[in-house]
């Protein structure tokens, strides 16, 4: 699975990179980000968008949010069919910029953290699934997942699954509003290539979700 990242490119990178239109979120660097928080998804409408929106889908059909973190990531053999993601995976796909993300590795209390990037140090995309939420009051919120696959060689070292990367040119087809045969959007999600990432522990000072800044991807010393 894929619970904790981190995202602080400068807007400016941003927008270049994902070919963002309108920024609609109010960005600052973010070392640390946990499930239920609010977090950093682009999606396509007439032009693309930078919005916010809360990590952990909500689906529209729902009568009450759960708040478990269930729904942070959606497994890519399932989403077609399972009911929390179908709709989504249809019609509301996103991506989800980020810098690296994180996974441990080792037994029950005595975990280390590793921090994943890409070589280039570049910031990169998740395939994402969102949805729209109505509650009672006609209060509307977004929510987002991250969808997951089989690890690459590299990352099969610390778990069992990782975030699906998107790479560069194959955005377009991810975010499309268009209909698309559901093999060729699930063609996309298969893992990325190891030879474009690195993986390093870091400090147990991740560990906390409310710690922040630099310190989280400090590179531990072997």
């Amino acid at each position: 699975m894929c619970g904790r990242f981190g995202l602080f490119s400068p807007a400016g990178i941003l927008v270049a990179k994902f070919g963002i239109g309108q920024v609609m979120a109010e960005l600052k660097p973010r070392y640390n980000v946990a499930p239920e928080q609010e977090i950093a998804v682009i999606i396509q409408n007439d032009v693309r968008k930078l919005v916010e929106m809360r990590w952990g889908l909500i689906p529209f059909w729902t009568k009450e949010p759960a708040s478990d973190f269930s729904t942070i990531n959606a497994r890519a053999e399932t989403i077609e069919v399972k009911p929390t993601y179908r709709h989504s995976f249809k019609n509301r796909r996103c991506l989800i910029p980020t810098d690296g993300f994180y996974e441990w590795k080792g037994k029950v209390g005595n975990k280390t953290p590793y921090f994943v990037r890409l070589k280039s140090r570049e910031p990169f995309a998740f395939a994402g699934l969102y949805d729209l939420w109505e509650s009672p009051t006609a209060e509307v919120n977004a929510s987002a997942t991250i969808v997951t696959t089989v690890p690459n060689e590299l990352l099969s070292k610390i778990h069992n699954r990782m975030p699906v990367i998107l790479s560069r040119d194959e955005y377009d087809m991810w975010l499309t509003k268009e209909k698309v045969d559901s093999s060729v959007l699930k063609a996309l999600l298969d893992s990325y290539p190891s030879i474009d990432m690195e993986v390093f522990s870091v400090s147990s000072f991740v560990n906390n979700p409310s710690n922040e800044g630099p310190r989280c991807i400090e590179e531990q010393s072997s």
